[in-house]
């Protein structure tokens, strides 16, 4: 069991070291990461998200519902637990509680949740990994844009449903959501892609595991650190209780001992980057948001390790 820990856990924390001492020592601008970042959600993790899905057998993929459920559920309970315990209790702006509700919401799949599924569970696992990704930028990601969105001049002038409309087309046209879906398509009509083809594609989504791990490195060192209550409730919300509520749905939805693991493993991976890019553009950078990431990312270490030796002897 330790070296299953230290052969899934040591590789993904050396990654995203790199990527902090590289921001924190200015060999790579930490206060501009859009190009990577761009490469990596409109090239990188698209590709990977793509080539798994299509190569994935069509009878798996049927059994990749009740995940996407469990996900979509997760996801979003979390999301609106801290939508509006920070709009009530903290008085925070709409803008800045939708970016840490989205923080705490969405799981770091991409620069975590690849790479530790695989090193734990091996290929098989990757499939529902695409599909944690998929859940997130169709549910949570979308809502939170039209959040933003709504403090803008010209979100004033639209109303809540057609900024909802909006924010949806927009994530239904992002890359991360319509490869996946066009993977499934052919999976389930048994279209083979050429060699040639799937070799292309898969060559730059192997690249989604380094990059992902090195600009979350990189954003982290060009945030704030402050430690607070916010910070601690936000930290054990995202870490334990997420997971812990995943936990509690896999009965009802009588899924697999194996999927189960998948779930809830992912569900406990620490806080994602993508709040605090999108707020970014809109000047909602709250700190309670930047030190949450921080704080869960770092205690992520132990908790991972925990709640992998749960799942291991979970029967």
């Amino acid at each position: 069991m330790i070296d299953l820990l230290a052969n899934s856990l040591v590789p993904i924390f050396v990654g995203l070291l790199f990527g902090y001492m590289a921001g924190l020592r200015k060999v790579v601008d930490n206060k501009n990461v859009k190009t990577l970042v761009s490469f990596l959600m409109t090239f990188a993790l698209p590709c990977y998200l793509f080539v798994t899905m299509a190569s994935t057998p069509r009878e798996l993929l049927w059994g990749q519902a009740k995940p996407a459920l469990a996900f979509a559920i997760v996801y979003t309970a979390l999301f609106v637990a801290t939508y509006y315990a920070s709009r009530n209790l903290s008085k925070d702006t709409a803008a800045n509680s939708g970016v840490l509700a989205l923080t705490l919401g969405f799981p770091n799949a991409a620069a975590v949740g690849i790479p530790l599924l695989l090193a734990v569970y091996g290929p098989r696992a990757s499939v529902t990994v695409a599909v944690a990704l998929a859940v997130g930028a169709i549910t949570i990601t979308p809502i939170t844009i039209a959040i933003l969105e709504s403090g803008t001049g010209a979100g004033r002038t639209l109303s809540h449903s057609a900024r909802i409309r909006a924010s949806l087309w927009n994530a239904l046209k992002n890359p991360v959501f319509w490869a996946p879906v066009l993977g499934v398509i052919l999976a389930v009509v048994k279209f083979h892609m050429p060699v040639y083809v799937e070799k292309s594609l898969s060559i730059l989504g192997a690249a989604t595991e380094g990059t992902a791990l090195f600009v979350t490195g990189l954003i982290v060192s060009a945030q704030r650190f402050r430690l607070n209550w916010s910070v601690g409730w936000g930290v054990l919300a995202k870490n334990v209780i997420q997971p812990a509520l995943c936990f509690a749905l896999v009965s009802p939805l009588a899924m697999p001992l194996e999927q189960t693991r998948y779930v809830i493993l992912l569900s406990a991976i620490p806080c994602g980057f993508f709040g605090i890019l999108f707020g970014e553009g809109f000047d909602a950078t709250p700190e309670v948001a930047s030190s949450s990431l921080i704080a869960s990312t770092v205690l992520g270490i132990f908790t991972l390790a925990g709640w992998i030796v749960f799942l291991d002897r979970l029967h």
